[in-house]
């Protein structure tokens, strides 16, 4: 986790709780953070029990690797370590050390896409997200009976949804396991099927719920709704989860980087030579006065302080980026260029002093 053998516990909590909000599968849909979250967890789990660390450094991962996930991970409290952060780190997480499964499988995870606004991002709040998925039938309670009562065991088979047949073939005996062809490999049969869905059990809709945007949400992070995805193919299986994936809306003012505001400014060639001052637009609404010093060069990046988004895990907030653009003038009334004929006489009359 990047601290010294000798960290105390708070070093290691704050080390682990930093790391686990950039890696946790959760927020980072990236290929390999989820593998990469299950190290920092094991490494916290050993680093924060006494007996526990005794053992690592004693033996290194030998010493500690008799234990199961049960050990590692039940007496962690996750929840309580990231109360306040506005993000679920406490549902599901041992199910993605823990590869057991008991009863029936679960339903598929669904993803949805939002875009809000930088003032959403920077003030949190609620947002509505609308989705398509299949939940249990209401009527037949998921079995796809019209009576909504479990299907009967296929007589064919006795409810193991195969056919085996044996035959000799001299001294050898072959048995042939094939699919049930009665109940197609179910191993149970619908004499009468739900006429709201079927037979299949499940049926399409749409739903819509309001999920809690954190102040100074990152881009990409996604937020997990816990029993909000597919339903479960089988009867009294848990549907999965919702992640809501939450990206910054193209405004026109400002582009995010992470926690900080980019904008450009474009200057007349006058104030870039002999300075202004600028009234900058912010994301609070106010207008922010800015010193641009006399002979800025084109590109010249000037930043505002504080004037960004708030860092999430409220750890301060980002800078306002200004990135200067000078203008140069196409076209020239009679005066202007003679202006500038001026000019240049008197910028090539310094040279030729200088050289002299």
């Amino acid at each position: 986790m990047g601290v010294p053998r000798d960290a105390d516990a708070k070093a290691i909590k704050d080390a682990f709780r930093n790391l686990a909000l950039k890696y946790h599968p959760d927020r980072n849909k990236e290929p390999g953070a989820e593998e990469r979250f299950k190290e920092i967890a094991a490494a916290y789990a050993v680093l924060s029990d006494p007996k526990k660390r005794a053992e690592y450094d004693a033996g290194g991962p030998a010493g500690v690797a008799g234990y199961s996930a049960e050990d590692l991970f039940g007496g962690i409290d996750f929840q309580d370590l990231f109360r306040g952060f506005g993000f679920d780190f406490g549902g599901g997480l041992f199910d993605l050390f823990s590869q057991r499964r008991h009863g029936p499988s679960r339903g598929d995870n669904i993803e949805v896409n939002i875009a809000i606004s930088l003032e959403k991002v920077a003030s949190g709040g609620e947002e509505t997200v609308r989705y398509g998925r299949s939940a249990p039938c209401d009527r037949c309670h998921g079995y796809g009976t019209a009576d909504g009562k479990p299907p009967r065991a296929c007589s064919a088979c006795h409810g193991s949804g195969q056919q085996v047949t044996a035959r000799q073939q001299g001294n050898v005996a072959v048995r042939q396991i094939s699919p049930c062809p009665v109940c197609r490999g179910r191993g149970k049969v619908i004499d009468q099927v739900c006429p709201d869905c079927g037979g299949r059990g499940e049926v399409e809709k749409s739903e819509s719920l309001t999920v809690s945007i954190p102040v100074g949400v990152e881009d990409g992070m996604a937020l997990r709704v816990a029993g909000r995805g597919m339903a479960s193919p089988e009867p009294g299986g848990v549907p999965g989860d919702l992640y809501v994936v939450v990206r910054a809306r193209p405004d026109p003012r400002f582009q995010r980087d992470g926690a900080d505001l980019w904008r450009q400014e474009t200057l007349p060639l006058t104030d870039a030579v002999l300075g202004t001052k600028l009234e900058v637009e912010t994301l609070e609404g106010s207008k922010a006065q800015v010193d641009v010093p006399a002979g800025i060069q084109p590109d010249t990046v000037l930043r505002l302080r504080n004037k960004g988004l708030p860092q999430f895990g409220g750890k301060g907030k980002g800078d306002l980026y200004l990135q200067v653009k000078v203008q140069i003038p196409e076209k020239l009334g009679r005066e202007e260029r003679e202006l500038y004929e001026h000019l240049r006489a008197l910028t090539g009359k310094a040279k030729r002093h200088f050289w002299e």
